[in-house]
C-alpha cells in the first residue's frame, strides 16, 4: 500500500490497531469479522462495516471471517444468507472463514453451565414485563428478581429442563448475575438464553433454547480468534457486557470491542425492519429494487463496487455520528461511471425526422468513440439514414431565450453526424409536432460548416436501425433528508421516485450488450442494462444516476 493510500485510511481504528503491533499485542496478529444477521438483504450501511473490517485485515496482511449471527430463527432464512454471501464477493472481498454462530451452540450451552456452576447465572422465572419493571430507570437502580437467589443445583436442573423442552416458551429465561444497581443498564442481570421453539435453518429442531445477541457475540469472537471486534456506536453500552461475559470464561482469547460511527445516509433509511416493510407491502419493487439502499438494489442500479468503496473511503471512520449527503454517493457513482463507461445514444421520446435531400436508399456507417478521453476503450459503427430520431424537447416552436438545439429555420449538429437545418413542421389534429422536415450539409461530416456558426449538437438515433428499449428514470426513494426522523417514514416516499418511458429508441449497437452493461447515455445520464427484465423482448434499462446533481433544482 502507498504512502498516500495509508493516509487515506488512517482513522482512530487504525491508531489503536498500530499501538497494539507496536507492543506485540495479539502476537503481532490482526483478525476481524464481519457478523451480520441473515435476517434481510444488506444496504449501504453494511458496505462501511464490510469494507472497514475486510479492508483492516487486509492493509495488516491479517484475516477477516465472515460470521453469520443466527441466533433468532424466527426472522432469519437461507435466502439471506445467500445474498449476504453474494454481496460481499461483489464489494471484492474474500473472507478467511465462513462461520455461523449456531456452529457454537453447543460451546455456548456448556460456557451458560460454567457461568451457573460460578453462581454467576440463574434461571428466572419473571415475565418479560416484571423483568422490564425490575430493571429500573436510568435514574433508579433495579430490584433483584426473587429467583437471583436460587442454588446452583435448582439453576442448573431447570437449564437442563429448558433444554429438553420441558418447559412452555416465555416460562424461564436464564440471566447473567452481575448488578442490580449499575449505572449501566445492559449491567442489569441481562438474559442471556430464551425458550423459542423455532425452526432454525441450520440447526433444525435440535435446539428450542437460543442465546441472546450480547452473550453470544463475544464468545463468538473469541472463540474465532478475533482481535478486533468492530461494531458500530450503539455497542458501546454493551462493551462493559462483552468484556463481563469474557472474563468469567475460559476463552481462547479475549478480543477488543471497538465503536465507530454508522453511516447515515441522508434521503434514505438502513433499517432492517423498514426495508422489509416496504418490500412487503409493495412500495417497491423486492429488496433489489434500483431505489432501495440494498447493494442488490444498488447493483441492479449499475452501480459499481468500486463506486461503494470510493465512498466508504471518502466518508471515513470516525467516532460521531453524523448525516452523509446522498451527493457524496452520488458523486463516487458518477466520477466512477464517467471514467469507465461507454458512450451511447438513447431518444427517450422519439421526434421523427426526415432529412429531404438525403438520398433515399443510402445507409452510412458512422464510426464514434466509445469514450471520448479513453481511445483505448475503441469505437463502434452508428447507422445514418434518411430518417433519424431526437429528442422531442430538442426541438422548440417558439424557443426560450438562450435555446442552442433546433429550431424552426435554423440549425443543429447532429452527434457525430452532420448540421441539419429544419425546414418545415408536421402537427396531427391536437397540434402535437410529429415529424420535422429537414436538410442536411453534406460537407459537415466531421467538420464545421462553411461561413456559419452552429453552436447547438444533440444526439440521435436512425429510425431504421434503432431498437426500442423501455427506460426507467429511477430518483431518490425519499423526498425527506431524514425519513427516519418522521412519525411514519412513509409519509416521506417520494411519488416521482420512478418513472417508466416504454417507447424508447436506442442505437442498434446496444442489443448485444449484456444484463447489467453500464453506459453513459450522452446528455441523458448513466444507464445499466436490467439485470431481472431482459427477457421481455424489449431491452430494459435503468438509470443508476444523473450526469449532474439537479436534485437542489
Amino acid at each position: 500500500m502507498s504512502t498516500n493510500e495509508n493516509q487515506s485510511t488512517s482513522n482512530f481504528i487504525r491508531h489503536i490497531i498500530n499501538n497494539d503491533l507496536k507492543q506485540n499485542k495479539n502476537n503481532g496478529r490482526v483478525a476481524t469479522r464481519f457478523p451480520p444477521e441473515p435476517n434481510g438483504y444488506l444496504h449501504i450501511g453494511h458496505a462501511k462495516s464490510i469494507c472497514l473490517n475486510f479492508g483492516t485485515a487486509a492493509e495488516y496482511q491479517g484475516t477477516c471471517n465472515l460470521r453469520f449471527d443466527d441466533t433468532n430463527p424466527e426472522k432469519e432464512s437461507i435466502e439471506y444468507m445467500e445474498s449476504i454471501e453474494r454481496d460481499v464477493k461483489w464489494l471484492g472481498f474474500e473472507w478467511h472463514e465462513l462461520r455461523h454462530a449456531s456452529d457454537y451452540f453447543e460451546q455456548l450451552y456448556q460456557y451458560a453451565v460454567d457461568l451457573i456452576k460460578q453462581d454467576k447465572a440463574y434461571v428466572d422465572s419473571l415475565s418479560p414485563e416484571e423483568i422490564r419493571q425490575y430493571r429500573g430507570t436510568l435514574t433508579e437502580p433495579g430490584k433483584e428478581s426473587p429467583d437471583r437467589s436460587r442454588s446452583i443445583e435448582e439453576n442448573l436442573r431447570l437449564f437442563e429442563g429448558m433444554r429438553n423442552g420441558d418447559f412452555a416458551d416465555g416460562q424461564y429465561v436464564l440471566r447473567a448475575k452481575i448488578d442490580m444497581a449499575s449505572p449501566n443498564i445492559n449491567m442489569r442481570d441481562p438474559a442471556i438464553y430464551r425458550i423459542r421453539r423455532a425452526h432454525h435453518h441450520r440447526t433444525g429442531d435440535q435446539w428450542c433454547i437460543y442465546p441472546m445477541y450480547d452473550y453470544t457475540h463475544c464468545i463468538s469472537d473469541a472463540l474465532e480468534n478475533i482481535t478486533h471486534s468492530l461494531c458500530t456506536l450503539e455497542f458501546e453500552d454493551h462493551r462493559p457486557l462483552y468484556d463481563w461475559v469474557l472474563d468469567q470464561l475460559d476463552v481462547p482469547c479475549h478480543p477488543q470491542q471497538i465503536e465507530f460511527a454508522r453511516l447515515q445516509l441522508e434521503y434514505s433509511i438502513v433499517s432492517k425492519r423498514k426495508l422489509n416493510q416496504l418490500v412487503m407491502e409493495k412500495h417497491v419493487d423486492g429488496w433489489d429494487d434500483p431505489r432501495m439502499p440494498t447493494l442488490a438494489g444498488l447493483r441492479r442500479a449499475g452501480v459499481t463496487p468500486n463506486a461503494i468503496r470510493d465512498f466508504c473511503e471518502r466518508i471515513g471512520i470516525t467516532k460521531k455520528d453524523s448525516w452523509i449527503e446522498m451527493a457524496v454517493l452520488e458523486n463516487s457513482i458518477r466520477e466512477d461511471l464517467n471514467e469507465n463507461s461507454p458512450r451511447a445514444m438513447a431518444v427517450l421520446k422519439p421526434l421523427r425526422i426526415v432529412i429531404d435531400n438525403y438520398p433515399e436508399d443510402q445507409v452510412e456507417s458512422l464510426d464514434i468513440s466509445n469514450h471520448p478521453q479513453h481511445p483505448e476503450m475503441g469505437s463502434r459503427n452508428i447507422q445514418f439514414s434518411k430518417t433519424v430520431l431526437i429528442e422531442h424537447d430538442d426541438f422548440a416552436e417558439v424557443p426560450p431565450s438562450g435555446f442552442k438545439r433546433l429550431i424552426n429555420g435554423g440549425e443543429v449538429r447532429l452527434r457525430g453526424a452532420y448540421v441539419i437545418k429544419c425546414n418545415e413542421i408536421s402537427k396531427d389534429e391536437q397540434g402535437n409536432i410529429v415529424e420535422l422536415r429537414c436538410t442536411y450539409d453534406p460537407d459537415t461530416l466531421g467538420k464545421n460548416p462553411e461561413g456559419r456558426k452552429v453552436k447547438g449538437v444533440i444526439h440521435w438515433v436512425s429510425e431504421q436501425h434503432s431498437v426500442p428499449a423501455e427506460l426507467r428514470l429511477y430518483d431518490r426513494l425519499f423526498n425527506h433528508p431524514n425519513p427516519d426522523t418522521l412519525t411514519n417514514f412513509l409519509d416521506a416516499l417520494n411519488p416521482h421516485s420512478l418513472e417508466v418511458l416504454k417507447y424508447c429508441r436506442v442505437e442498434s449497437s446496444l442489443a448485444t450488450s449484456a444484463p447489467g452493461s453500464r453506459f453513459q447515455f450522452e446528455r441523458l445520464g448513466y444507464f445499466c442494462r436490467d439485470l431481472q427484465d431482459t427477457d421481455k423482448g424489449v431491452m430494459v434499462f435503468n438509470r443508476t444516476v444523473t450526469l449532474r446533481d439537479t436534485w437542489g433544482k
